[in-house]
């Protein structure tokens, strides 16, 4: 490479690492994750943007919910006491150990919606009456999806796990 064609990649290097180091910093600040136990609904919703979806909780708290369905593989839920802060660390819903928490039988439509908020998809399979809720996420780097099967009187019936694959429509 000539001098000159070596400056110009040193830029261009030296560019793409400042732009990505800005972007790494500004990604963080907008990460619900990393919001501390005690923050105020006020400073949450102004740091993280208006959630996705809001519940009430049993203990007259309030749950914000920031999904990245159906294109992301998360959903966080942030509690807030009755008093309007943060009563307990952040949790990544979309996770093997928090699907555990499904009780079959038991849980309603609102229960899944409280607990994994709206599902990337709703699919219909024939061995089963109802809607099958999926949702995706990641484990150890692998894309996988969680299937929730909810019959006609909202009520979940079983629960399923796989890897994801792309549907037909994503090859065209």
């Amino acid at each position: 490479m000539t001098p000159t064609a070596t400056h110009s990649w040193r830029r261009l290097a030296g560019w793409a690492t400042a732009s990505l180091a800005a972007l790494l910093l500004s990604a963080c600040a907008a990460v619900p994750q990393f919001t501390d136990v005690g923050t105020p609904r006020a400073e949450i919703v102004q740091r993280l943007g208006q959630p996705t979806a809001t519940y009430r909780l049993p203990d007259g708290g309030e749950r914000l919910q920031y999904s990245r369905q159906p294109g992301g593989q998360q959903v966080y839920n942030l509690d807030l006491g009755a008093d309007g802060r943060l009563a307990r660390p952040v949790e990544q819903a979309m996770d093997p150990f928090v699907f555990d928490r499904i009780r079959i039988d038991a849980w309603t439509r609102d229960d899944v919606l409280r607990a994994f908020g709206r599902p990337a998809r709703v699919e219909r399979v024939w061995s089963f009456d109802g809607d099958v809720w999926i949702y995706r996420y990641q484990d150890f780097y692998w894309d996988w999806v969680l299937g929730v099967h909810i019959d006609p009187a909202g009520v979940v019936r079983k629960v399923s796990r796989g890897e994801e694959r792309p549907r037909p429509a994503d090859y065209e």
